[in-house]
């Protein structure tokens, strides 16, 4: 599998879960498209389909983490070899995708479709559901830590909201610390708007 990786400084990923349903010969294939930023979200995910469809004969899935595209994983859940987690891995780098987990439940109809037939469905569910979730740009950040004194606060906050940095954590006492994610874009902008400040310390979180 090749990587995936949209650009330096910002990814591809979905804008909320989606669901779509595919019909082949009897067999049901329902498709739940999730944005994911961990593999444990996917496997909670997992868990919570395997018990809303505990009669179904396969969960089948593939998803795509992290922003070097290199965590994936596929299942085919007792289909084929290749009939089915592949297929799924492929609609989601066919978008480019990142943080993406997609989960294909299927109820048997009573007819074999072979592997053929086994591609094309679920290759079309997880289609199907893709596009009904919009894809959206996510810029790729670095997180850090600051520490600082509250009288800052107003001016840590302007420097946040400026430049778009994402609250992590944030804890407010006399002496306050805050997690923050600073756009890879912005980076050297931001690292000198707090070292402005002098009595902000930063450091990276690795």
């Amino acid at each position: 599998m090749s990587k995936i990786i949209a650009d330096k400084y910002f990814y591809f990923t979905i804008q909320q879960s989606a669901i779509a349903e595919f019909k082949d010969r009897g067999s049901k294939f329902l498709a739940y498209a999730y944005p994911i930023n961990t593999v444990e979200e996917f496997k909670n995910y997992h868990q919570e389909l395997k018990q809303l469809h505990p009669k179904a004969v396969h969960h089948c899935f593939a998803y795509r983490v992290g922003i070097d595209g290199n965590t994936f994983r596929v299942s085919d859940d007792g289909e084929p070899s290749g009939s089915a987690g592949k297929p799924i891995l492929n609609q989601i780098d066919s978008k480019q995708l990142i943080n993406v987990a997609v989960i294909v439940v299927r109820y048997f109809g009573g007819t074999l479709l072979g592997v053929p037939g086994l591609i094309n469905a679920y290759k079309t569910a997880t289609a199907l559901a893709l596009q009904l979730s919009p894809i959206v740009t996510k810029q790729i950040e670095s997180n850090f830590e600051l520490h600082f004194d509250y009288t800052k606060m107003n001016e840590v906050m302007t420097v946040v909201k400026q430049f778009n940095c994402t609250l992590i954590t944030q804890q407010q006492q006399l002496f306050c610390s805050m997690k923050i994610g600073i756009p890879k874009a912005r980076l050297d902008e931001v690292l000198y708007k707090f070292k402005e400040l002098h009595t902000v310390e930063i450091k990276k979180i690795i």
